[in-house]
């Protein structure tokens, strides 16, 4: 039986499910076609149950801090509840049946181009106006001796798990594993972080770095740098890992948050003319497109590996489809890790910045020195804010913020450097007081300008 439709999309994660939602509004015939759950990586397994759990020990940490407040007690049977409801039990049916009521064809399987404008989902073939690829991305797990014989974990088993290890050993840095690490740690698991390179979050402010550190070790995390495991063994019910600089770590689980990468096999994706770059995703113009009558989204493009920035692309390749073609644009889109202060960050680091051989400035402050909000928030203030900002044009180009909430009012700098906005314009803002974002002015009156 063959399916005839205005657009496929394969994969329906976020930004498959922003893309195809836009487009049944629009009165296409829509085939939405998913090999797992509805929803994705980041509905079951990432994004929503990691968030979920993270907030039981941010809430804890705030009573703690807060003057009158404090001895607020973390009960994981009610967290891990709360966190499954969220994940919706890992079922999608209300997903599968919301989708038909709209009109879509639902279609549960594995997908695979069979040529432009042509696919196969499940034995069914569907014809299509254009082709949708969005079928994210997978945990990379790395390649060490002995792992196969030690217990792993990805993010999966980390974000379903039913009953928390004693110990557990994170190899990786980023921000999977810094989230991962502060988790676990609050919930009362012996956590070590071990970390190939000489900082965590390597693509960030080398002080970003050091101040998540920080906050990792003072929460009570192990926090291995400049090193990486060299083997696994076990050794009873321990699963071992022995280090290139001679340590070994030791615990029930090893976590592995060593980067993700495009799921793009058995796609078949020479078939319909669709290349894949240098980092194994697909290849697109500003507009998505992958290939005539092919649009790609999302983690697939490893173009930025963010939910919101897969969201963004459905409406990019929606409105595309749709006949208001628009360019894709990747500058001021913030990155936020959700750990204890939080870390948010934007733009271009120092190092980027003199890449493109940029003339800058850059201040950091300390928010607890010049701001009322952070002695409010908690006894013991923590907060530090940085921005970059080029001379020639007067604008920033950077920021980062480690501190309460980093991540609701980063987006004040993301504004600023996605639109353009002059800093005397920025200079001129008058914030409410008290606030975290008060600090952006410190930090402005800050910078060599």
């Amino acid at each position: 039986m063959t399916e005839q439709v205005d657009v496929a999309v394969i994969g329906m994660g976020p930004g498959g499910e922003v893309a195809a939602s836009r487009l049944l509004a629009a009165g296409k015939r829509v085939a939405v076609i998913e090999r797992e759950l509805i929803g994705g990586e980041c509905a079951y397994w990432a994004c929503i149950p990691s968030k979920t759990v993270l907030r039981p020990p941010e809430a804890a940490g705030a009573a703690d801090r807060a003057a009158g407040a404090g001895g607020a007690r973390l009960d994981w049977p009610q967290a891990r509840e709360y966190r499954d409801y969220m994940a919706r039990h890992l079922d999608d049916s209300g997903q599968v049946s919301g989708y038909a009521e709209q009109g879509a064809l639902v279609l549960k399987g594995e997908a695979r181009l069979l040529a432009p404008g042509r696919l196969e989902v499940a034995g069914r073939e569907v014809r299509a106006d254009h082709v949708v690829l969005a079928t994210g991305s997978e945990a990379v797990v790395p390649a060490i001796d002995g792992l196969d014989e030690v217990t792993v974990w990805t993010n999966r088993e980390t974000y379903t798990a039913a009953d928390l290890p004693a110990r557990a050993v994170i190899v990786g840095g980023s921000a999977v594993g810094i989230e991962t690490a502060q988790f676990l740690t609050r919930f009362g698991v012996q956590v070590t972080v071990v970390q190939r390179g000489d900082r965590l979050l390597g693509r960030e402010e080398p002080r970003v770095g050091e101040l998540a550190r920080t906050a990792l070790q003072a929460a009570g995390v192990d926090v291995r740098t400049g090193t990486s495991p060299r083997r696994a063994h076990r050794e009873g019910a321990d699963s071992v890992l022995d280090l290139e600089d001679g340590s070994q770590v030791r615990g029930d689980v090893v976590i592995v948050a060593t980067g993700r990468r495009p799921r793009t096999d058995g796609l078949r994706l020479e078939r319909a003319g669709v290349r894949l770059g240098s980092s194994g995703g697909i290849v697109v113009d500003e507009h998505c497109r992958a290939a005539d009558g092919v649009w790609a989204l999302g983690d697939v493009t490893a173009v930025m590996p963010f939910t919101h920035v897969a969201k963004y692309q459905g409406r990019i390749v929606a409105d595309a489809i749709l006949g208001r073609p628009r360019a894709a644009r990747y500058d001021g889109i913030p990155r936020v890790v959700f750990a204890d202060p939080e870390i948010a960050a934007v733009g271009l680091t120092q190092a980027q910045a003199d890449e493109r051989g940029l003339h800058t400035t850059a201040a950091e402050v300390d928010l607890a020195r010049s701001l009322a909000r952070p002695w409010t928030y908690e006894r013991d203030p923590r907060g530090r804010l940085g921005l970059l900002a080029d001379t020639d044009r007067r604008v920033l180009v950077g920021a980062w913020a480690v501190a309460p909430q980093a991540g609701e009012w980063i987006h004040q700098a993301a504004m600023a450097i996605r639109v353009g906005i002059p800093v005397d314009t920025l200079l001129d803002q008058v914030a409410q007081f008290p606030t975290y974002s008060e600090g952006y002015l410190t930090a402005l009156e800050a910078l060599d300008m």
